[in-house]
């Protein structure tokens, strides 16, 4: 029997006595195409050769549809050339966020040349599916907590181009760019010199900077603006973006603080954090912490591999900063190996010094504190703002209230706020060998109403019950979120009504002060 044409081969299976056959396959360039692995080789098989566009594709499907109940692709737009920027997802509900799990993202290949990240990502794909159908509890416990996103390849088009010369024979910059010949790691909005102008002023909010408009002026890649609109689809806190041409971990900030500086230190205010986070990554990588200054990436043995962006070479509109200032997420740079687009022969090699620190990357979405910010009433309270004193630098809480700030071990103040409501200030320690979430939840009281049991109704005779403007009344939980009572309560035509702070002192106690009135 035929396979049925409006079925995906790759999505369901069909014994070879069925055929199988697609019509449709020269219309998605191959996507589906068989390609039988050696007899005798187990599922679990990881094939370490380099993969065409066409068939990393058909991996990520197939590892998707081998484990449906925690995998699942999606695209997030198109190449300038028209390829789909595809991506797996791994979680214990594949396609939704849940309350309280991290969201953690891995991007390969944002230079079409540098392969080594592509590559290890549909590896990484692959082997997280198998252990966790052979019951691995270390991947089993990181799938079932974390919702993870892999990217392998953010410029299809460039590696196209580098692929065309082959392993060995590409040149430094051979494919490189996109199709526009744009370079995707200097595509992004420059918020870091806009966040140096406005640590200058006392009091300016330097996080959530927006994008300027004068940015959709120039040459936006289409593989830019898809990365920014995957930003907004979900509440990503950690990610990590994998190149070649060195061997190092580097952080933000890779723009420098002066702009006459090529080099110089130049931390973000959580320095601190992204130090452990790119330890995370170098301290378990067999050839970042060999003592040979001889070896590749040998220029950074002395500073453990790690580096601040700026200070190894400034350059703007990178991926990091903007991940940094324009939302909650906190980016390193992960440079693989100084041979950019590296033969088969060494693709093994790569993966078994990658494996171990991807994993232990991941694994520090769950440092910290986590939590979840609610009114009194239990309903979440979307875009509170949460502080830490001594870091200036905020993160907001996401749609369902629930939020994940990275904070390195110690003890913090940690406040957190939202308009219209009080701000609620705890202070919570991080011992040094805790390696999950701390759970803080903050509960906000709304300003300017008082326990309803101090509150009068409605009176027949009351105008100024009956003037009360809207968000003011003893209603207040039945508006929308975000409306600022004290600014409704000066509304004009509220002379006939009490004064905007009455509500205040009638909630204090059962005694109305009416003195006050007199005045």
């Amino acid at each position: 029997m035929a396979w049925p044409y409006f079925l995906d081969c790759s999505l369901y299976f069909g014994g070879e006595e069925e055929g199988c056959y697609d019509p449709l396959e020269k219309l998605r360039g191959g996507l589906d195409e068989e390609e039988a692995l050696p007899s005798g080789v187990p599922p679990t098989f990881l094939h370490f050769t380099h993969h065409s566009y066409t068939q990393m594709a058909r991996v990520l499907r197939r590892t998707a549809a081998r484990c449906p109940h925690i995998a699942k692709t999606y695209s997030i737009g198109r190449s300038f050339d028209g390829k789909e920027l595809l991506v797996i997802e791994f979680s214990g509900r594949p396609g939704q966020h849940e309350l309280m799990e991290p969201e953690v993202k891995l991007i390969g290949n944002i230079h079409g040349n540098e392969v080594a990240g592509r590559e290890m990502l549909i590896y990484l794909a692959q082997y997280l599916c198998s252990e966790y159908l052979l019951g691995s509890p270390r991947i089993q416990r990181l799938l079932n907590t974390t919702r993870i996103h892999l990217l392998p390849s953010m410029n299809p088009d460039g590696y196209e181009v580098a692929a065309a010369e082959g392993a060995g024979y590409n040149g430094w910059t051979s494919g490189r760019q996109n199709a526009q010949n744009l370079d995707l790691n200097r595509n992004f909005p420059d918020l870091t010199s806009e966040f140096y102008r406005l640590a200058s002023s006392r009091g300016a909010r330097t996080d959530h900077i927006p994008i300027p408009q004068h940015y959709w002026w120039g040459k936006v890649a289409p593989e830019t603006k898809a990365i920014m609109k995957w930003m907004r689809t979900a509440p990503f806190m950690l990610s990590a973006s994998l190149h070649g041409g060195d061997l190092v971990v580097s952080y933000p900030f890779d723009l420098s603080q002066n702009p006459h500086e090529e080099k110089m230190f130049s931390p973000t205010p959580d320095e601190k954090m992204f130090q452990l986070l790119a330890r995370a990554y170098a301290d378990v990588h067999p050839m970042m912490m060999d003592r040979s200054e001889n070896r590749c990436g040998g220029n950074f043995l002395k500073r453990g591999s790690i580096i601040n962006g700026a200070d190894w070479y400034s350059f703007t509109g990178g991926m990091s900063d903007f991940n940094y200032l324009h939302s909650n997420c906190f980016e390193i740079t992960v440079e693989l190996g100084c041979v950019k687009f590296p033969p088969e022969e060494a693709l093994y090699t790569l993966w078994q010094h990658n494996k171990e620190p991807l994993l232990n990357f991941m694994e520090m979405a769950h440092r910290g504190i986590k939590g979840v910010v609610m009114d009194k009433f239990g309903k979440p309270v979307k875009n509170a703002r949460i502080s830490v004193k001594g870091i200036r630098h905020d993160i907001t809480t996401a749609p369902d209230g629930d939020y994940w700030r990275l904070l390195p071990p110690g003890s913090h103040i940690v406040i957190a706020q939202a308009p219209g409501y009080s701000k609620v200030i705890k202070k919570v320690t991080i011992p040094a060998r805790m390696k999950r979430a701390g759970r803080v939840d903050f509960i906000l009281q709304s300003l300017g109403t008082g326990p309803k049991r101090f509150l009068q109704g409605p009176q027949r005779n009351s105008p100024g019950l009956r003037d009360t403007p809207r968000g003011a009344g003893p209603y207040r939980e039945l508006e929308e979120p975000g409306q600022e009572p004290f600014r409704a309560r000066r509304q004009p035509g509220a002379g006939r009504s009490k004064p905007w702070w009455w509500s205040y002192f009638t909630s204090l106690n059962q005694h109305k002060p009416r003195w006050l009135l007199k005045y």
